[in-house]
C-alpha cells in the first residue's frame, strides 16, 4: 500500500465535503453579515487604537491571545472508524501519511496565526511603536513554536493515560505565553533562548518517554471524529447533514422551564419542541456559551454603534444555531401521526427561538446597565425587538426550504 497515494486521497475527500457544505455557509445573507460585522467592528477598533497609550498591557494581550492559538494543536489525520482494523496492522509504513497530517495541521495553523496577528498589529504598533521586522519576527516566532507544539501534540497522544494529555497542555501554555510575552516586549535575547531551550527539552522529553508506544487508533479516531463534528454542528445551521449524530442528556433540573407551557392539545409541539431543545446537547450549551461570548464582548466595547452590531451578530448567530431544531423530529413517523395542522408545529417552532433570542437581548442589556451604560443597554433592546420582526419572517422562508 501507498501512503502517500492514501493520505492524497483522504485529502482532497476532505477538501471536497469541506466544499459542499461551504457553499451553503457562505450565500449571500451570511456573507452580507461578515461584511458589516467586520466593518463596523474595524471601526470602532481602529477609534479605540487611537486611545491607547505605552502603558497599556499589548504585549501581555497579544502573548496571552497567541499562546491560546499555538497551544492548542490538532492535527488533520483523516482517520476513519475502520482504519482502527483495516490500517493497524500497516502503522509502521505510515509515518509519510502522518507526516503529511503535521505538515498540513502547521500550514493552517499557521495561517490562522498570520490573521490573528495581523489584527494585533495595529494595537501593538501604537503602543510599542514597533515596527514591519519586528512583526516579521514574532511570525517567525510563532511558526516555529507552532511547528513544535504540533509534534509534542502528536508524541502525547501516544500516552495510555489519556491525564497526560491535560499536563501538557498546561505546560506548553505557560511556556508559549512566556516566550511570547518576552518576545513582543522585546525582552533580553538570553530569556528568549532559555524558554526556546525549555521548549525543545519538553519536546526532546516526550519523543524519549513515548519511543517504542504504538499510535492509540481509538483516540485519533476519536479526535477526528469530533473535529469534524464540530464543523458539521455548524453546517447543519445552514443545511441538511447526514452525518450529524445528535446526543440528548436528561437534565432534570431545568424541567421547571417546562412547567410555564399551559396543558392542553394547542400546546403539543411547543412542549416537545422545548425538551427537545433542553435535552439536546446541540442547542443548549452552544446557544448559552453564545449568550455568555456576547454578553463578555459588550462589556468590553464602550461604543453604542459597537453595542449595536455585537447584538446583532449574536443574535443571528444564536437564530441560525437554533433553527435547525425544526428537523429534530423529521424522521419520527408518530409527530406526523399528530390530529393537529402543520402550521402549528411552525407557530411552535418559531415561538420558541423567539422567546430564547428575546431572553439573550434582556441578558446583552443587563450587562449594559450593569456597565451604566443605559442608551447602550435600551438601544440594545430595541435592536433585538427590530432583529425579532424580521426573524419570523426569515425564519418562516428558512423552514419551508429545509
Amino acid at each position: 500500500m501507498n501512503s502517500q497515494n492514501l493520505w492524497t486521497e483522504r485529502y482532497l475527500g476532505y477538501i471536497k465535503e469541506m466544499q459542499k457544505y461551504l457553499r451553503y455557509i457562505f450565500n449571500g445573507h451570511l456573507v452580507f453579515v461578515m461584511v458589516l460585522a467586520f466593518g463596523g467592528l474595524a471601526y470602532y477598533y481602529s477609534d479605540w487604537v487611537r486611545t491607547l497609550d505605552s502603558n497599556f498591557p499589548a504585549e501581555l494581550i497579544m502573548a496571552f491571545v497567541l499562546a491560546i492559538i499555538v497551544t492548542r494543536s490538532p492535527i488533520n489525520t483523516f482517520l476513519k472508524e475502520p482504519d482502527t482494523v483495516f490500517l493497524l496492522p500497516l502503522e509502521t509504513k505510515l509515518k509519510s501519511y502522518f507526516k503529511n497530517s503535521l505538515l498540513l495541521s502547521w500550514v493552517m495553523q499557521g495561517f490562522i496565526l498570520l490573521i490573528v496577528l495581523t489584527a494585533f498589529i495595529p494595537m501593538y504598533a501604537k503602543v510599542t511603536g514597533a515596527s514591519g521586522a519586528d512583526f516579521g519576527v514574532i511570525l517567525v516566532v510563532l511558526l516555529i513554536i507552532k511547528y513544535l507544539n504540533l509534534i509534542m501534540r502528536w508524541q502525547v497522544l501516544k500516552y495510555q493515560d489519556a491525564s497526560v494529555s491535560h499536563w501538557d497542555s498546561y505546560i506548553r501554555f505557560l511556556l508559549n505565553g512566556v516566550l511570547l510575552y518576552f518576545v513582543c516586549s522585546k525582552a533580553n535575547i538570553l530569556f528568549v533562548l532559555i524558554t526556546i531551550i525549555l521548549l525543545v527539552g519538553l519536546y526532546r522529553y516526550y519523543r524519549s518517554a513515548t519511543r517504542g508506544f504504538v499510535l492509540k487508533w481509538e483516540r485519533l479516531v476519536d479526535l477526528e471524529n469530533k473535529r469534524m463534528t464540530s464543523f458539521y454542528k455548524i453546517a447543519n445551521m445552514f443545511t441538511d447533514v447526514p452525518h450529524l449524530k445528535g446526543k440528548v442528556a436528561r437534565r432534570k433540573w431545568m424541567d421547571w422551564l417546562l412547567d410555564f407551557i399551559p396543558y392542553g392539545k394547542k400546546s403539543t409541539y411547543n412542549y416537545l419542541y422545548a425538551r427537545t431543545l433542553l435535552r439536546s446537547n446541540d442547542y443548549v450549551g452552544l446557544c448559552l456559551r453564545l449568550t455568555v461570548i456576547g454578553s463578555v464582548v459588550l462589556a468590553v466595547f464602550t461604543n453604542i454603534w459597537a453595542h449595536l452590531i455585537v447584538t446583532f451578530i449574536f443574535l443571528f448567530m444564536t437564530a441560525l444555531q437554533l433553527l435547525p431544531v425544526w428537523k429534530a423530529h423529521e424522521w419520527k413517523v408518530w409527530v406526523s401521526l399528530y390530529p393537529l395542522p402543520a402550521k402549528m408545529r411552525e407557530v411552535a417552532v418559531i415561538k420558541l427561538i423567539s422567546y430564547f433570542l428575546l431572553f439573550e437581548d434582556l441578558v446583552f442589556s443587563i450587562v449594559l446597565l450593569i456597565k451604566g451604560e443605559w442608551m447602550s443597554a435600551l438601544a440594545a433592546l430595541a435592536m433585538g425587538l427590530v432583529f425579532l420582526l424580521g426573524f419570523k419572517n426569515y425564519a418562516i422562508k428558512k423552514i419551508k426550504n429545509f
